[in-house]
């Protein structure tokens, strides 16, 4: 076990953002005294706990592009993935697409509240998510063996999506909106779709 929790906090794209965490949650943790903060915190956990669902489904698996460069894109994100999905190097998230991403992400809130330690209790939230979702994608293509129950199930609805049907199963963390939007289902009631492995290949 340690050796994976070393693969995995020195992969340079996590490394970075553990880093960013750190730095996050310096500027959390003074203000915790305040219910805002917690609650700031929280919303910015549940941002990413939608996203990573939203952006799975209606992005990483979009049609083929036909632009070379969107296709290329595509493919370093999600599509090359799924062809090799053991890959570490296709195992996490790069930080030209996270970083812009979670800047967005803090300017909008900033914006909304005018209140500095409020974005940043949101970033730590956000982040530490985000973290969290790295580690559960890299537990599920690793020999570890969850401990908990759900840990389980999440693990192998994570590998039904990859060998069984792309078509469900979004969810790396949680099952939630897998099950508000359809896409959780029995997987002895689910075809083997041919293109699990290869979305290039979708009709």
């Amino acid at each position: 076990m340690k050796k994976y929790g070393r693969e995995f906090i020195t992969f340079p794209d996590v490394t970075v953002m553990v880093i960013i965490f750190a730095v996050m949650l310096g500027f959390t943790i003074p203000n915790l005294y305040d219910w805002r903060i917690w609650a700031a915190i929280g919303v910015g956990m549940m941002t990413y706990a939608i996203s990573e669902y939203m952006i799975h489904r209606f992005l990483f698996h979009i049609k083929k592009p036909k632009n070379p460069f969107l296709l290329k894109i595509i493919k370093r994100l999600h599509y090359d993935h799924h062809v090799d999905p053991d890959d570490v190097k296709l195992l996490f998230l790069p930080l030209w697409f996270s970083l812009p991403n979670f800047i967005i992400l803090v300017v909008i809130c900033y914006a909304i509240t005018s209140n500095l330690n409020l974005t940043m209790g949101f970033a730590t939230g956000v982040i530490g998510y985000f973290l969290f979702y790295e580690w559960k994608h890299f537990v599920a293509h690793k020999p570890i063996q969850p401990v908990t129950k759900m840990g389980k199930q999440i693990k192998k609805s994570h590998l039904w999506h990859h060998y069984k049907n792309e078509n469900y199963w979004f969810g790396v963390t949680h099952r939630a909106v897998d099950k508000t939007m359809g896409t959780y289902r029995d997987h002895k009631k689910v075809e083997k779709s041919d293109t699990a492995r290869d979305l290039e290949k979708r009709a």
